[in-house]
This record gives structure tokens, sequence and C-alpha cells, in this order.
């Protein structure tokens, strides 16, 4: 659809005398009740006693309204409209209604000179004599396509004239027979009377099945209001089956919401057991961490000493009392940092390990002074088991990842 064309319809529209303003604006969307006025309005302008009807409030008259509308106007104004676009009722209808009123417009344009010369009346005058020659034009096609039927029909019958003549000749010169006329009078009335009785035995029968069509139709009748009698007793009568239902219902209703409870609980139990185990983990993790960390100083201290022993080896009689009083110094030393390992770890961690020291026996000419050193090195990782096993609180969580047992943690002595 294009503007000019709207603009070129609303204007014919206008010129023709249509009563309702048409805008541009009134085919943007689909308006069906618009095209149907529109298009009774020009087929009543084009034929005034045209009976085409006006209905359009359900799909089938619609579509019965565009058909009739379409057939009209190509029968009678050899005028093809398109029924897709008219049943669209938007902008591409408008091309299908600018046929029509082009046409209308055109053959109003033809006196356009004398009709603006007239008066208002005259013009309404011109209107109405518009539309009686118009029916004059149907009834002048109608008769000329009955000449042409009936003079076809003529021809034939001439054609036949030379032997019809003969058979006509023959006949009147033929003396009439009374007994054969008789005769052929008498089979003509016995025909006509078997005719007669043929027509008053299908009458009969037609009564017969009448009377049988209506005893069906009250038998039908008595079998619905059974039906219906039935079917309200069923209705009214509690199924026995229906307490037992609605007990099992309610049962079933109390272990629904029982299951919930337990399933919610289940969830929230299997949630705190994986943040314990997830605590004790990562617990477990630090308490490994700092046993780690407290076996390598201790380590270092040990390469320490045993590097300060080997500088001192050319002192190998150094007196008993003396060799006790380091002894004693160092297991203060070593006790002292366990302590504080532990107490800087957190409470709770029990700390149990190895401690590997350097190897002790390079030589058999090694001095007693060494022999004791080790021994008393022992003494000392004893006393720090013994120690750390009275400052670490008890904890089922630790104590049951407990490693292996101290005796062979000593063979790496």
């Amino acid at each position: 659809m294009s503007f000019r064309d709207l603009r070129n319809f609303t204007e014919m529209m206008r010129a023709l005398g249509y009563p309702r303003i048409i805008s541009m604006e009134n085919f943007h969307t689909p308006n069906f009740r618009l095209v149907s006025e529109v298009l009774l309005w020009l087929v009543k302008r084009y034929e005034p006693h045209s009976d085409i009807p006006g209905d359009v409030d359900t799909e089938q008259d619609r579509v019965f309204f565009i058909k009739a509308v379409a057939q009209f106007m190509a029968t009678k104004a050899h005028i093809k409209l398109n029924t897709k676009r008219l049943y669209q009722a938007d902008g591409y209808a408008v091309k299908e209604l600018l046929k029509v009123t082009s046409v209308l417009y055109g053959a109003m344009n033809t006196q356009g000179g004398q009709r603006a010369e007239l008066p208002e009346e005259d013009s309404n005058k011109f209107k109405f004599d518009l539309g009686s020659k118009i029916a004059d034009l149907k009834a002048a096609r109608q008769l000329a396509s009955e000449i042409t039927s009936k003079g076809a029909v003529l021809y034939d019958l001439l054609g036949k004239e030379v032997e019809l003549r003969e058979a006509r000749t023959e006949s009147i010169a033929r003396p009439l027979e009374i007994n054969e006329a008789e005769k052929v009078m008498k089979i003509a009335i016995s025909s006509v009377l078997d005719e007669v009785q043929k027509t008053k035995d299908m009458l009969n029968n037609v009564a017969l099945d009448e009377a049988s069509l209506e005893a069906k139709i009250e038998k039908r009748k008595l079998e619905l209001e059974r039906s219906q009698k039935r079917l309200q007793t069923l209705q009214s009568v509690r199924p026995a089956f229906m307490d037992e239902y609605e007990k099992i219902e309610k049962q079933l209703e109390k272990q629904y919401s029982t299951y919930l409870e337990k399933f919610r609980n289940l969830t929230y139990m299997e949630q705190l057991l994986d943040d314990q185990r997830r605590t004790e983990q990562e617990m477990f993790e630090e308490a490994a961490n700092m046993l780690r960390l407290i076996q390598n100083r201790l380590k270092e201290e040990e390469q320490h000493l045993l590097k300060s022993g080997g500088n001192d080896d050319s002192d190998i009689e150094i007196q008993e009392d003396e060799g006790s009083d380091s002894e004693g110094d160092l297991q203060i030393t070593r006790h002292r940092i366990s302590t504080e390992a532990l107490l800087q770890g957190g409470v709770g961690t029990r700390i149990v390990g190895s401690m590997q020291g350097g190897d002790m026996e390079e030589d058999d000419d090694s001095g007693d002074s060494e022999i004791d050193l080790d021994e008393d090195e022992e003494e000392e990782e004893e006393d720090l088991e013994d120690d750390s096993m009275e400052i670490a609180p008890g904890k089922s969580s630790l104590r049951a990842r407990k490693p292996e047992p101290l005796e062979q943690s000593d063979n790496d002595f």
C-alpha cells in the first residue's frame, strides 16, 4: 500500500458522497468493519436493488460476505477482486477497493461539467437515474442472453423442418379412427391412475414412517430419563471405599511430613559431619606442619651441637662433672624449645616424631665423651616426649590419627 493510493481512495470516496469521513489512519491496522461498510455502500451505489447480506459478526458470515461481493463485482461490473486481500482489511484491501471506486468515480466524471452546474437536488436525481439505468442494463444483458439461447434452439428446429413436414402431412392426411383414440385414452387414464395409486401408497408409507419415528423418539426419551435418574442416584450415593480412601490419604500426609522432617534432619547432620571432618583435617594439617617445623629446629640445634663437639675433640679428657653440667644445660635448652613450640602451635596439638642425628660412630678411636653424648641425647629425647605428653591435652580427633610409636623412631639413632 502506498500513500498515494490511500489518498486517492479517500478523495474518491469523499467525491462519491460516502457519508462517513475516512481517515488515512484507519487502515494501518485491520479494520474489517469499515471495509465491509465501504463494500456494501459501493455495491448499493452500483446496484441499488442488490440483496447482499451485511451481517459480518461471525467468521462464516464474513467469508460469505466477501465471496458474495467479489462474485457480484465479477458478474455485474466485470471487476476482479482479490478476496484474500479484502479479508485482510488493511492497506492491501485499499488497492482492491480502489478498483471499484475508480470505476464509479470515472463514470461520475464523464458528466462532471454538467453536474457542476446542477444544484444539489438535481445531483441527487442524477444519482437515482444512474441506478435505474444500471438496472435497465442488467435486464438488457439478461434478455440478450435469452435471445441467443432461443435463437440457437430455433435454428436447430428449423433444420429438422423438412423431415417434420412430411410426417405432419401424413398425419393430417390419415383418417382419424375412434377405436384407436379410445384405446390410447384408456392407456393414458390407466397410467395416470397408477401414478395416483403410487402417490397414495407413498403418503401412507410416510404416515407409517412418521408413527414409527415418533415411537422411537418416545422410547429414546424414556431411556434418557432413566439414565438421568440413575446418574443422580449414583452422584448422591457415597462410595463404600471413600472412608478408607480419606483415612489412607491422611496417613499419607502424615508420612510425607515425617519424611520431609527426617530428610531435612539428615541433610543438616550430613552438613555438620562434613564441617567437622573439614575442621579436623585442617587441625591435623596444622599439627603436622608444626611438628615438621619443630623437627627441623631440633635437627639444626643437634647439628650445631655436633659441630661444636667436633671442634673440641682434642679435649677428650674432660672431667665427668663438667660433662654432666653441659648435659643438664642441653636438656634444659631442648625442654624450653619444645615447650615454646607447643605453646605457639596451639593447645591440643601433640608432637610425636623422630629426631635423626649425625653419624657419631666415625672411628673405633672415638672417645668416651662421644658415647656419653649419645646416651645423653637418648635421655633428653625421652624427657622431651614425656614433657610433650604432659602438656598436650587429649583430643579424640588427633589421637585417632597418632603416628607410629616412639620406639621405631629411636632406631634412627
